[in-house]
Parts: C-alpha cells; structure tokens; sequence
C-alpha cells in the first residue's frame, strides 16, 4: 500500500507523462515532433494502486462515514385540490416571494430559422426570443419533445466543501433551494429532465409524478455525500419523463469504468417510446470524473469511451440523446471523443450557437477565483433527430457579481434546455410521397 507521500510524489510523474500523451506532434519541437508523427505515443495508463485512488479522488477518504438524514423528504405535503402544472407552480413560487425572480433564459432558433415565426429568413433580428420565467414561454412545434440537461448541486456539498463565499447561507437551504430547482424545471416543463448530484431524489419524484411522470435514480457506489455532516444519503443522476406520453421500454445502468477498473460514475439509459407515434428514443444521462489536469482529463476520455461502448450495446439504431456533466471544456478529448464522426454524435448547443459551444455552462465564485467553464452537453444524432430550438443560459448581467448559485438561481450549473423532432424514417417518406401521388 502507498503512503500518501508516496501517492502524492507518483500523481505528480504521472500528470507530467500523462500531458506527454496528450500532446500533438504538432505540439512538439521540429526534430521531436517527426518522430512522434512516426511513432505516436501511447496513452498513458497509471499504475493500478494510483488508479484505485484516483477513482475516489473527491470522496472524503480520510473521514468517517456520516450517517444519513434520507427520511427528511418522506414527508412532502401537497394542498389538497392542486392539480396540474399551474397549481405546483404557485405551490414552490409562494415560499420565494419574498426573492428575487428566477434568473431568465433566452430562447435561440437554430442560425438558419428566423427569430419568430412570421419572420422572413432575411430578417436582421437576432434568432433570440426572451420570455420572463413565469409567463408563457415559446410554444415549439407540436411534435416536438424538450430535454433538459442540468447538475443541480448535491445540497450536502453546497453546504459543507463548495465554498460558495459570495452566495447567501439562505440561498443554499434546502427549504429555499428545494423549490427554486421545481420552479426551474415546472416553468420550461420539458418531457425529459436528466440531473446530476441529485441527493433528494425522493423529494423531486413526489413533485413530478403529480404531473404524470415517473423517474429513475442510480446513486455513485461511493458518494462524497455521504462522508459529509447532515448529508441526505448518497448523490448521483436521475432522469425523470413524461409518462404520458413516452412510455419506457427498458431500463440500463453502469458503474462506469476506466482501464478495466470501476470509477465513482454512473450512467442511466433508458429506452422509451411515443405512445402517439411508436418512435422509440435512447437516453443517457452521466456525470464525470471532476478535477483539472492531463491526468484526470485522460480519465475522462476512458469514461466517455466506456460510455460510448455502453451506448452501442443498447442503441440498435434508433435516435440517441446524452446529457451529462461531462466536467470537460470543448477543447478537453473526452469532447472530442463524444463528437467523433464514427459515434454520429453532435452537440445541440453548438448546432444552435453555429458550431461553436456555449462560453460557460456553470459560473461560481469559490474562495477568490472566478470559475467560468463550459462542462455540460447535450449530444444528440442529426441523422435522427433535429433540433427546433434551445434556451440559452442566463447572462452575466443578469446574474450579477456574485454569480451562481444565489438568491436568484439554486445552482453553479445552469440548465440546458432543447426541443428536438423526430426525423422522418425513409419509409415514412415513400409512404407520404405515395399518398401525394395519389390525390
């Protein structure tokens, strides 16, 4: 068994070697970088013993576990008489009165798609409509599907190791977070929410399923929650759809692994269907390893990779939608992995942002250092599916110096929300140009 000095001395080489394998021959220096073009290096693979500890980097090792308070959402009230979206709506809204309003999104067309509908396609206006939180939002086509995408802060780690120093302590309550996270998710009512760091689960599926949907949760194997004081039980990922109207078919999960070694993430996939139409979809929500470095970011790539070879397992060709916090910017290979034209996989925020992803997905102040980075995606196959539209995250005018989470928005990771269509099946096309020729 390594000792920590020990551990500590071997992260080191092996962040340096690691980098090594990441870099370009490009990269390299002319007489070295020939040689590389010839004979590329390998990735680089830690030793076993540093890789076990590397998978539980972020749980607290050294401390004891804490016991856990999951009864404190066995008891959700509801009033009686409240049906529908509007109702649950005025139910979470009524106890943040006294808070400011919920940051806003802005709703983006793709480039090509004009700013409204009645709009010509030569028309100057930006392709951005901006709605309030709590009016009526842009209606999409009516065969269409919204996704959401969103880490929503386990609340043991807000409270006890996130250092959000310039958040109010009673923005992190859960009494107050509880309903900022409903209301989000009740005023752009999307069919499919994908979450990570979710720690109350059961509170969420009491709220959701008064609208008819239902939810699957699968908590890491070795939570960092629960090693933490007034921890909920264990954090992980959760999707949560309208049943109403996609039914599911199947249920998938994984410990995902890196180098033939389990690692602290989880990935769900679901199979569902349209009750309307029969189309069938596969949903995959995960949350990679976190951490900076050419290390962990080797690792990353190892996960997405694993992911990926799940994804194939189940996929048999129907339209595919992943959502994750993949705790990677663009430039990272892990991304890079995921958009390979071999996976036939793209990002719906850089489709809708002409190619190009989004400047941050998350925006926290800890401690003194402003951190701004783009880690969330929704990956989705164009061949099947097409995107009408998304909501950008909120600006930094609107949410202000102290950034998020905050009074105004329960998170450091801002929502991502898209509306999808089902392309049409080639079949589907004959079938309607046989129609046609007939009338």
């Amino acid at each position: 068994m390594l000792s920590l000095q020990e551990i500590r001395e071997s992260l080191q080489v092996a962040e340096q070697l690691a980098r090594l394998s990441l870099t370009s021959a490009g990269d390299r220096e002319d007489g070295e970088g020939d040689n590389i073009r010839t004979n590329p290096p390998k990735p680089y693979v830690p030793p076993k013993q540093l890789l076990m500890y590397l998978v539980r980097m972020g749980s607290f090792t050294s401390k004891p576990l804490q016991g856990s308070e999951e009864c404190e959402d066995d008891l959700v009230v509801f009033p009686d008489g409240m049906v529908g979206r509007d109702d649950l709506l005025h139910w979470v809204q009524e106890p943040l009165v006294d808070l400011p309003p919920l940051l806003p999104h802005t709703y983006r067309y793709p480039p090509s798609t004009p700013s409204t509908p009645s709009s010509s396609s030569s028309s100057s206006s930006p392709n951005t409509t901006r709605p309030t939180p709590t009016s009526t939002h842009h209606q999409p086509p009516d065969n269409s599907f919204r996704v959401m995408q969103w880490n929503i802060l386990a609340q043991a780690l807000g409270t006890n190791t996130d250092n959000f120093v310039r958040c109010p302590p009673e923005a992190l309550d859960w009494n107050t977070r509880k309903f900022r996270i409903v209301e989000e998710m009740l005023t752009y009512l999307p069919q499919f929410i994908c979450c990570q760091e979710v720690d109350h689960y059961k509170f969420l599926e009491s709220v959701m399923e008064r609208l008819g949907y239902c939810g699957v949760f699968m908590p890491k194997p070795d939570s960092p929650c629960l090693y933490l004081p007034n921890n909920n039980g264990p954090d992980g990922c959760a999707i949560f759809w309208d049943d109403t109207r996609f039914k599911l078919l199947n249920t998938h999960t994984r410990v995902v692994e890196v180098w033939h070694v389990q690692s602290n993430q989880v990935v769900i996939l679901l199979v569902l269907e349209e009750r309307s139409t029969g189309q069938q979809l596969v949903l995959l929500t995960t949350h990679l390893k976190a951490r900076q470095g050419a290390l962990l970011a080797s690792l990353r790539n190892e996960q997405g990779k694993d992911l990926l070879t799940f994804m194939d397992q189940h996929c048999k060709g129907r339209p595919i939608i992943i959502c994750g916090d993949f705790n990677a910017e663009p430039s990272e290979p892990v991304y890079t992995t995921m958009t390979d034209t071999s996976t036939g996989l793209h990002s719906a925020y850089s489709f809708l942002h002409d190619h190009t992803e989004p400047s941050y997905s998350t925006w926290k102040v800890r401690g003194e250092v402003d951190c701004c980075q783009n880690l969330d995606y929704i990956f989705y196959t164009p061949d099947k599916l097409t995107v009408e539209g998304g909501y950008d995250v909120p600006t930094e005018e609107d949410m202000g110096p102290n950034r998020a989470p905050s009074l105004s928005y329960p998170s450091d990771h801002f929502a991502l929300i898209c509306d999808f269509t089902f392309k049409k099946t080639q079949l589907e096309d004959e079938e309607g140009s046989a129609s046609t020729s007939h009338l």
